[in-house]
């Protein structure tokens, strides 16, 4: 297994693995500050280096390590109620969406990714100016809603970001939840993954890299929550998904 892991690696050049890490560790650092980003941008460099097959069960997967090394610096102020609630809630739904990923096409896959990716931009804005405010029930059923966004695609990572600020959390106590309702969540997906044979080899070796790049981002986000706007960055990161989302979409249509 550990020689299928190395040989998967050595399958593309030292550039594009040294391109991958770096973009993991920014993606680190930016989901460490604002909440989300990782699911965002990693797309942009995986989809033209490996193809969007096994994008999402990448994702999913190194998901698994980022959220972990970023429960683990804010555990303090991990709000374990509504983690508990929404990580429930989101499960089956989610399951149904990742094995609706699992029976689409090349194709099929660079389009749904895509899509998904430019509509993080616009559905961030209206969450944050339509969802003031969430009672249990309200956050009950956007965690449904969460989980069929989740399941099969990138970048949903804005919907649980949004529905946690307006049921009352703020600052790092909405990064430290959501990375705990994302560890959840990610589990599932990667069940759902194994049981339908979409995670092999290469699918774990680029996992693994990015896991293990997110370690120190997540650290470095810490240090850096307290002091960063986020006004700049998120402008930034919104012009680079509407791009790159735009490109896969465009791109898949073409073939």
């Amino acid at each position: 297994m550990f020689e299928a892991l190395l040989a998967s690696l050595n399958a593309i050049s030292l550039a594009e693995l040294l391109l991958i890490a770096a973009v993991a560790l920014i993606a680190s650092m930016i989901g460490g500050v604002a909440g989300y980003g990782t699911g965002a941008l990693m797309p942009l460099v995986l989809v033209p280096i490996l193809g969007p097959e096994p994008v999402v069960p990448i994702i999913a997967i190194s998901a698994l390590f980022n959220n972990s090394w970023r429960a683990l610096a804010f555990k303090n102020l991990i709000d374990w109620r509504r983690a508990a609630l929404v990580a429930i809630l989101a499960t089956p739904t989610c399951i149904v969406s990742a094995y609706g990923y699992t029976l689409l096409t090349g194709k099929g896959a660079a389009i749904v990714i895509g899509a998904m990716l430019m509509l993080t931009v616009p559905l961030r804005y209206v969450f944050k100016r339509y969802v003031l405010a969430l009672d249990g029930k309200g956050l009950a059923i956007g965690a449904v809603m969460y989980g069929g966004a989740v399941g099969g695609t990138v970048g949903a990572g804005v919907i649980l970001l949004s529905l946690l600020m307006a049921a009352g959390l703020q600052g790092a106590a909405v990064v430290a939840t959501d990375a705990v309702i994302s560890i959840v969540v990610t589990a599932v997906r990667m069940a759902v993954f194994g049981f339908s044979g979409v995670i092999d080899a290469r699918v774990m070796a680029f996992a693994l890299l990015i896991g293990a790049v997110a370690l120190p981002g997540a650290f470095i986000a810490k240090a850096l929550v307290v002091r960063m706007s986020l006004t700049v960055h998120t402008a930034i990161l919104d012009v680079v998904v509407l791009i790159g989302g735009g490109t896969m979409v465009a791109g898949a249509l073409m073939r």
